[in-house]
């Protein structure tokens, strides 16, 4: 019996397992089990060259997304009209056959918009080379999830399906979990939340199907089997997702508005050109990044190169992406804008930025 067969039955037997109390210590052993031949079915994968044009492009830009989406869709026509690339659209599924890339810019950022082959359902497992447009979209920083609006929730659920059996778990958290494995000691567990969804039993029970026999386990969370098997499995890569319900203009305004109201969704039309500018906002949102604007003593700031940084950024952030040797050199800084409680406020390298913030540092 092969991997996939052994997968088909585990998925069958935990779909007949009805959940309840008695049930949970078997269905964690199946999740577990589930994960490990998924894990083992990537790792074959990755030892068999196949033949083809490689997906992968160069990372480009300030950040990257990634659009991930069915055949016929729109991504192909939404690149050509959010980018200055030409990427070949026409009314027949799998026009596009490689990675295309195209620069989205937003203010003065740069982001890289990827168009990817459509994947089917199956593609985790490899049907129709959906294993390499998986192992692009694990290296977004954002997945644009091209939906057809005419189809309703159904391409949705089957997306996330997909994502989900590949490791990618979209607009979730990594799990509060420490985990370690030891040399001797056996297996140490402990919580600091009251726990209702696993207990001592169903984690040694979970640990001695990876034949992991002494290890130091904590949860700082209320979690579940499914996140726990995660962080022992540990190839997890945890991504935003926005979701964009194409062709908006083909159903009715009742559905365009229950669609629209979705969370982290957007209605839009390619063809059209319609809501393409909310979009881009919505991408730049959910990107999580900043612009800070540097200056020098006595002149006006840079404001048509800003620095591109990760929501939550401090000076001493800003320092690292000027030069290497900035912090070694750095005395103090000025700083204009909303995280400033006035205008040019002396802060430090821990001083916490905000977006199109402006500073003026001062070196020794």
């Amino acid at each position: 019996m092969g991997i996939l067969d052994k997968i088909a039955d585990i998925e069958r037997e935990i779909a007949r397992t009805q959940k309840n109390k008695a049930t949970e210590y078997h269905l964690g052993l199946l999740k577990a089990k589930l994960a490990r031949y998924r894990a083992e079915l990537i790792a074959q994968s990755k030892t068999v060259k196949e033949k083809g044009e490689g997906f992968e492009v160069q990372k480009s830009g300030d950040a990257r997304v990634v659009m991930v989406g069915f055949p016929s869709v729109g991504k192909s026509t939404l690149l050509g009209k959010m980018t200055k690339t030409e990427s070949v659209a026409a009314n027949y599924e799998f026009t596009t056959l490689t990675c295309i890339p195209g620069n989205l810019e937003y203010d003065g950022v740069l982001i890289q918009l990827l168009d990817v082959p459509g994947i089917i359902e199956g593609a985790s497992q490899g049907i129709g080379r959906g294993k390499q447009v998986i192992a692009v979209a694990r290296t977004a920083d954002l997945i644009l999830m091209m939906l057809d609006a005419t189809k309703g929730d159904l391409q949705r659920k089957l997306l996330e399906k997909e994502l989900e059996t590949a490791g990618i778990r979209v607009n979730k958290a990594p799990p509060n979990i420490y985990f370690k494995e030891k040399k001797g000691g056996g297996v140490s567990f402990n919580s600091t939340v009251p726990l209702t969804k696993v207990d001592g039993r169903m984690i040694q029970g979970i640990l001695k199907e990876y034949k992991i026999h002494n290890a130091e386990v904590l949860f700082r969370d209320d979690c579940s089997i499914d996140d726990f098997v995660d962080v022992v499995v540990g190839n997890r890569v945890y991504i935003k997702c926005l979701y964009c319900y194409n062709k908006c203009d083909l159903v009715t305004i009742e559905e365009c508005d229950r669609l629209a109201r979705l969370p982290r969704t957007v209605v839009a039309s390619s063809a059209l050109k319609f809501n393409l500018d909310y979009l881009r906002e919505q991408i730049w949102k959910h990107l999580s990044l900043i612009r800070v604007f540097t200056k020098k003593r006595g002149e006006m700031p840079g404001f048509d190169l800003p620095i591109v940084l990760r929501s939550g950024s401090t000076v001493k952030d800003v320092c690292h992406g000027i030069h290497k040797s900035m912090v070694d050199q750095f005395r103090t800084a000025l700083v204009w804008g909303t995280s400033a409680k006035h205008n040019a406020q002396r802060v430090g390298l821990a001083h916490v930025l905000e977006d199109e913030d402006v500073i003026q540092i001062v070196k020794r």
